[in-house]
This record gives C-alpha cells, sequence and structure tokens, in this order.
C-alpha cells in the first residue's frame, strides 16, 4: 500500500445509481469490511442522506448530489465510518439512544480507537495521519425513536430501531418499496456484536423481530445489497449460530 500515491479528494467517491431513486456513494478505496454504503435517496419535496462515511474528505465538497436539494441526514448509527461527515449538513436526525455519542464523538465512543488504522486502506487518502483522525461533533436536529417517519414529500421511510450491533442503531423501511436501509444490524458479510456497546441478545431479538418484514431489497451498511431470500437466509444464519452458542433467543418486547 506505502509504494502507491496517496489517493487525492476529487478521486476518493464514487457514486452508483440502483434502482427506485436510491444512489449509492462510498469509498472504493477502503477495504469492504471497514467501507461505509453511504445512501443517498431523492425525494419529491427533500431527499434522504442515510450516514456519511469516513469523514476524512468532504462529501458536500466533492459528491454534487448531496448539495443540490434539501436534504435530511441521518445516522443508521454513530461508528466512526458512518458519521464522519455528518457535520456538514444542518438538518441531521440520530436514535436517542446515541445522541450524546454524535454530539460527542470522541474516538473511543466511536469506535475509531479500535479499527481507524492504515489496515483500512486499500489505498491512503491523501493527508490521512490515523494518530490525528477526528470526527466533528454534529449535534442532532432530531432525535428519532422507533415508528417515527422520515418523510421526504412522496415517500416515507419508517424507523425502526435496532439495538444490538449498538444501541441505538436504526434501520429505515419504505413500504410502498420494500426498500429497507439496514445499517449495521444485517448485511452481507460478518456482522459484528462484539464492539463495547454491542449486546448479542439485543441482537438476537432485533432480527427475530425483523426476520418477517416484506423486504425487496436491502441496502446495508456494508457490502453488496441483496434480496428477501438473501435477507432471510443472513438472518436465520445468524439465529443459528447464536442458537448453537447457547445464547437466549427471546422475543423482543
Amino acid at each position: 500500500m506505502g509504494s502507491f500515491p496517496a489517493i487525492d479528494a476529487a478521486d476518493w467517491y464514487e457514486t452508483i445509481r440502483m434502482a427506485d431513486g436510491v444512489t449509492l456513494i462510498h469509498e472504493p478505496w477502503i477495504k469492504p469490511f471497514f467501507r461505509c454504503n453511504i445512501w443517498h435517496v431523492r425525494g419529491r419535496d427533500r431527499d434522504l442522506l442515510f450516514d456519511t462515511g469516513l469523514g476524512h474528505f468532504s462529501l458536500r465538497a466533492h459528491v454534487p448530489l448531496v448539495s443540490e436539494r434539501k436534504l435530511t441526514c441521518v445516522a443508521s448509527h454513530t461508528h466512526f465510518d458512518h458519521i464522519g461527515c455528518h457535520h456538514e449538513f444542518p438538518d441531521r436526525c440520530v436514535h436517542r439512544a446515541e445522541a450524546e455519542i454524535l454530539a460527542d464523538p470522541r474516538n473511543e465512543w466511536t469506535v475509531a480507537d479500535r479499527y481507524a488504522t492504515d489496515d483500512m486502506f486499500d489505498r491512503l487518502p491523501r493527508g490521512w495521519e490515523s494518530s490525528r483522525y477526528r470526527i466533528l461533533p454534529a449535534p442532532a436536529d432530531r432525535l428519532l425513536l422507533h415508528g417515527d417517519v422520515v418523510d421526504l414529500g412522496d415517500r416515507a421511510f419508517e424507523v425502526i430501531h435496532t439495538p444490538g450491533h449498538s444501541p441505538g442503531g436504526i434501520a429505515l423501511y419504505e413500504e410502498k418499496t420494500g426498500i429497507l436501509l439496514s445499517g449495521d444490524i444485517v448485511y452481507d458479510g460478518p456482522l459484528i456484536d462484539d464492539a463495547y456497546h454491542s449486546d448479542v441478545p439485543d441482537y438476537v431479538a432485533t432480527l427475530l423481530a425483523m426476520r418477517d418484514l416484506d423486504v425487496s431489497v436491502v441496502h446495508g451498511g456494508h457490502f453488496p445489497s441483496f434480496g428477501k431470500v438473501r435477507y432471510r437466509q443472513l438472518i436465520d444464519e445468524y439465529l443459528a449460530r447464536k442458537r448453537q452458542a447457547g445464547c437466549h433467543l427471546r422475543q423482543s418486547p
């Protein structure tokens, strides 16, 4: 990695248009396990931005899509790889359980102290020094709870509280299209339930509650998108592993 030139800001982000007005914004020089999927959804009255990536380079300055229209910026949760550019957007939302972290994103609270190292990258971004990495505070304008709605005018995304990976994790579900923006509670890769504030029984209860959701496509916090069959397979595989490990599979209230 060190023998290659560093990547400049203009080449850091990539956008990929999906169906139903959804665009993936990501940072292709970060290894897939650490690379956050940033989801942009076009609405009639305003757009939605779900997560904002590492934050080393400005998202607003280098991805025109996010500054074209009024936009609501939602944090799926407050791990560093998902909230790096939240401070760039004035209309910020987060679940109440992680509002303190978004407002005061210390490295030990965002797991940056554990994961934000040179090993994350296939190619380093210009100016990167892991010892100096910090996320800027981004106090929320709106605190979200389970059942709340993020309204884009002609589109409505329901907030699903997804504790387990972290206490204030959320997913956003659009019933009309079956789109699920799942954050880090379920994606097509190794699911993390051992962060300092992870809770395996909560994780199990969340996935049990979400399993039968009528999804058409799941846009996760990492790795490629997938459909309903893979969604249920991923959930069932996780639950089976925890059952085998002797975890108590309690239903969520």
